[in-house]
């Protein structure tokens, strides 16, 4: 059931990074996100709307399935995102089969439950990274894997693998694996019009203006650059074990009112 058919009172969001909100935001101000601006949208609409997010950065989609999924039912939302499996993707040996098999589960309970569940596809790593023409295939896997348990539950799909605009470089942090705030504007765009909110439409998906391409000295300096800034310290801390989420807490765990931001960004 779209939300032109029925008002949504009850949004949790599950996830790691991107719906925590890197980079829209900072450790000190806090971060804003693409889940924080669709709470927006909706308490636009409706104050009565409260929101939690659960999403902790780091989080493998069995992470998300265990310590989330559980907190998320307590809450009876009547409208839920799922957005797990990335984290997953980047690392080798990433069994496909079963980051999508958490990935339904979380879809089939939350459906079961009553909740408008919606989850995502994500857009081809190889328009993005170098290097990550080498999980093209594997992303492609996990999408038609979380279509075909969307179909089964119930879900929603926001599909991003087929909208170019969401490998433009500029929706994109330096590490390139983090939305900045104009991705997450258009990601939460792109989410309020799948569930067809009131003031949505596609405009999200149009490109971004033309620019002039980088000459091939400075994508050579772009590349290094990203190199230094965030491939070693992500290959130190596989190699330590640790992760970016290690000791950290959901940002808002439990439901609460939304205060509509006015700003410009």
């Amino acid at each position: 059931m779209s939300g032109d058919e029925r008002g949504y009172r009850r949004f949790v969001a599950l996830g790691d990074s991107q719906t925590e909100g890197l980079n829209d935001g900072d450790d000190v101000r806090g971060y804003r996100g693409w889940a924080d601006r669709l709470a927006e949208h909706l308490a636009a609409a409706d104050p009565e709307v409260r929101y939690a997010n659960l999403a902790v950065r780091g989080r493998l989609a069995h992470e998300v399935c265990a310590e989330q999924l559980s907190p998320a039912l307590a809450l009876a939302p009547d409208l839920v995102t799922v957005m797990a499996g990335v984290n997953d993707l980047i690392r080798p040996g990433c069994d496909v089969a079963a980051v999508s098999g958490h990935i339904e589960r979380m879809l089939s309970a939350l459906s079961a439950a009553g909740a408008e569940v919606v989850t995502f596809a994500y857009p081809d790593p190889g328009r993005l990274l170098p290097a990550g023409r080498l999980l093209s295939a594997r992303t492609r896997d996990l999408n038609d894997r979380v279509r075909a348990a969307a179909r089964r539950s119930g879900a929603l799909v926001v599909d991003l693998s087929a909208h170019p605009v969401t490998s433009d470089s500029r929706l994109w942090s330096d590490d390139r694996l983090h939305l900045n705030a104009l991705g997450h504007t258009l990601l939460a765009a792109a989410v309020a019009h799948a569930l067809r909110l009131p003031g949505s439409d596609d405009s999200w998906s149009n490109p971004l203006p033309v620019r002039e391409p980088l000459t091939r000295w400075r994508r050579a300096e772009a590349e290094l650059r990203w190199a230094m800034g965030f491939v070693g310290p992500w290959v130190v801390r596989r190699l330590t074990k640790r992760s970016s989420g290690d000791g950290r807490r959901a940002k808002r765990p439990a439901l609460g009112p939304v205060s509509v931001h006015t700003g410009r960004s």
